[in-house]
């Protein structure tokens, strides 16, 4: 689809990862696909084989994709890997796995294309098919006490604008069996929810496009991300689109081809001929 638009930027080349699904394969999978591939790409040789100045890299994914490319931009931004990532953009991204009863779980649990039920069934398959893993997401009681420390990187009450906390009240987590943790600690780790790293590995990464949909249950973790990078001192550009949901920029082919999936796209494709 983002093809489609690509004319609008001058002398661009699109490269797009393929990697293992879930449920049949399960993290690290996905990430290390992905990682395996940017890593490669990020070579100067193989960068001139394509043409591709190494000046004006970005990496970007919507939704999952969008998790993978924040996870991927922490991970690249180490020693090892001479060219750098100029830019990257987020669109509507999953980053966390810790707080699944986040305000935008709570404003949009119903809506359509991605419900909580749905959104909670792809987190836990993305890990494991053990349903016991799905039941505690749920009930946003999977997190074992020992990983409380991380809650601070997810801490809404903190992290988000007053006008996305509405009515909601903060509560205390609710802690879940050990057992989960030890046995399926993918959900743990950074790999899979970049909105877990600490500060210091938020340093160095690139300039930061984020799209949030304000009728999405990701919404909340798209903005808890922007005041991370913010608050590192990353430069970041937030669009947030008042009447979308989820999957917004799939809306541009027929038949559901809508003026909205156009005007976000458009968003997009724009602030990337402007950085890129």
């Amino acid at each position: 689809m983002f093809s489609k638009y690509a004319g609008g930027i001058s002398l661009i080349t699109i490269t797009s990862n393929q990697y293992r699904l879930a449920p049949m394969y399960h993290f690290p999978v996905q990430f290390e696909d992905v990682y395996t591939i940017v890593k490669f790409f990020l070579q100067n040789s193989v960068l001139a084989q394509y043409g591709v100045d190494p000046n004006r890299i970005c990496i970007s994914g919507d939704s999952a994709g969008g998790n993978l490319a924040a996870a991927v931009a922490q991970q690249v931004n180490d020693l090892e890997v001479k060219v750098k990532l100029k830019i990257q953009a987020l669109l509507y991204p999953a980053l966390q796995t810790l707080d699944l009863d986040l305000p935008s779980y709570k404003d949009n649990e119903n809506k359509p294309i991605l419900p909580k039920s749905l959104m909670v069934r792809f987190w836990s398959e993305y890990f494991t098919t053990d349903v016991s893993l799905q039941e505690a997401m749920a009930s946003n009681s999977h997190v074992p006490a020992e990983s409380s420390h991380l809650f601070r990187f997810v801490n809404w009450s903190n992290l988000l604008p007053e006008k996305f906390k509405k009515d909601h009240v903060y509560a205390s987590p609710i802690y879940g069996s050990s057992r989960l943790g030890k046995k399926y600690p993918g959900f743990l780790d950074p790999r899979a929810a970049p909105l877990l790293v600490d500060d210091t590995k938020l340093l160095g990464l690139p300039v930061t496009y984020v799209l949030t949909c304000q009728h999405d249950v990701l919404r909340d973790d798209g903005i808890m991300y922007v005041s991370r990078l913010r608050e590192v001192g990353i430069e970041v550009i937030h669009d947030h689109i008042e009447d979308a949901i989820h999957g917004a920029l799939m809306f541009i082919t027929s038949p559901t081809d809508l003026a909205l999936g156009h005007r976000v796209a458009n968003k997009y494709i724009e602030w990337l001929n402007i950085n890129l």
